[in-house]
């Protein structure tokens, strides 16, 4: 295979040119990790490329500008450099290895030896690297491993759990990510063996690893082995509903709806407001996804309910939060995928034009009302009424709202 062949290369002009700048004149460079794994399994080829090489970092920065090219010392202590070529950023990594551990972050030194490198790296199917030239260079039978859907340490498991506790949650992740049939039974034993691991770890890569495994391909399995093994409640703070978030997911596919990470995690972890912000402490999640899961808490729209009321709801909660609730009412009401009350109500909300409440301030004040805090109640009575009374846009039913509201308020 040559660089007209490789697929990784011939459609990025600016990859050809960086590898063309680095893999020369005493040095090597070679695309590595999970490019070259999507591509070997048919996922095709991914935005983000990253390149190894046995150049130093000032080496890459000397050689790119030298070649025209910008660079950006992204992480030039742990010796990346994102070298940015016909407008496309690529990740460049001088080859490491480690020489000292704590479980969260490792002191590495450079070096020039590719077993080395490919020994420092998680799992095998992320150990592989492709060769300019198309060679695929496989160092710990990460070929055989990605083709077959086995996620698996390299070397000792144990150990490599033991450079960063993080391995954990990612083994998980790529098993359903990329896994077929069941997890790989050393790596499994030794996740549960370290599980006090994950309390050194910093809840924003938790966080990350965990939005990403809930909308894996095989996250509703998955969970449910990190359940057994002890492992899901360390991370969520809590115990999980898996199997509700296993039916939330077989209504999402059914419907034809992407997976969704807040909703599976709502699902997953949240009954009350209370858990959504013991979740926004753990997980240190955003305040759109924290304000989010606290919508998930509280009564959904069900299809008993009548038109008029579910629209009502739908107007109170908004469509988002009417949208997540009712598909996770529906997941655990046990009901058919099928259902076609379920998915009625579900249309309302995707196809139902929220309508605006049309009454002003003004439509007061010349009813004698003054600016103030009685005039605010008067709004709310009267949107209340218009909502109940199922949306009226007509001059006469709006204007029995207002004298309703108004005198609402003088008997007071």
């Amino acid at each position: 295979m040559n660089p007209q062949t490789n697929p990784l290369v011939e459609a990025r002009p600016g990859l050809v040119h960086v590898l063309a700048v680095l893999d020369v004149d005493g040095e090597e460079a070679r695309i590595v990790g999970g490019a070259v794994r999507d591509w070997l399994i048919g996922r095709g080829v991914r935005a983000d490329i990253d390149i190894a090489t046995t150049a130093l970092p000032e080496e890459v920065e000397s050689r790119a500008r030298r070649a025209g090219l910008k660079t950006v010392p992204t992480g030039i202590e742990h010796g990346t450099v994102t070298v940015i070529a016909q407008g496309e950023p690529y990740e460049v990594t001088t080859l490491r290895e480690d020489v000292e551990t704590d479980g969260r972050r490792a002191r590495v030194v450079f070096g020039r030896s590719w077993d080395h490198d490919a020994q420092r790296r998680d799992f095998t199917m992320n150990a592989l690297y492709l060769t300019r030239t198309g060679e695929v260079v496989d160092l710990v039978g990460g070929v055989a491993d990605a083709k077959a859907g086995r996620v698996r340490f390299i070397g000792d498991a144990d150990t490599r759990i033991r450079e960063d506790y993080l391995r954990i949650l990612r083994l998980f992740r790529f098993h359903a990510s990329f896994g077929r049939g069941p997890l790989d039974a050393e790596a499994l034993a030794a996740a549960a063996r370290h599980r006090a691991g994950l309390d050194q770890l910093s809840r924003e890569r938790v966080r990350s690893e965990l939005m990403k495994l809930l909308v894996a391909p095989r996250a509703a399995e998955t969970l449910a082995q990190m359940d057994d093994a002890g492992l899901l409640a360390p991370v969520l703070g809590q115990e999980g509903r898996v199997a509700l978030c296993a039916r939330l997911a077989e209504v999402e596919a059914r419907l034809g709806l992407a997976p969704d990470p807040v909703r599976r995690l709502g699902a997953l972890a949240v009954r009350e407001p209370a858990e959504a912000e013991a979740l926004r402490e753990g997980l240190r999640l955003s305040n759109t996804e924290a304000a989010r899961l606290v919508g998930l808490a509280g009564p959904a729209p069900t299809p008993a309910m009548c038109e008029k009321g579910q629209k009502a709801f739908l107007y109170r909660m908004g469509r988002e939060t009417f949208f997540d609730r009712a598909l996770i009412a529906f997941a655990r009401s046990g009901a058919l995928l099928d259902d076609e009350g379920w998915r009625a109500l579900l249309a309302i909300a995707a196809d139902w034009k929220l309508p605006v409440f049309p009454l002003k301030a003004a439509d007061f004040l010349t009813r004698g009302m003054t600016p103030g805090p009685a005039l605010g109640a008067a709004l709310k009575r009267a949107e209340e009424a218009w909502i109940e009374a199922g949306f009226p846009m007509g001059e006469a039913a709006l204007a029995g709202i207002v004298a309703g509201a108004v005198g609402a308020g003088a008997a007071r």
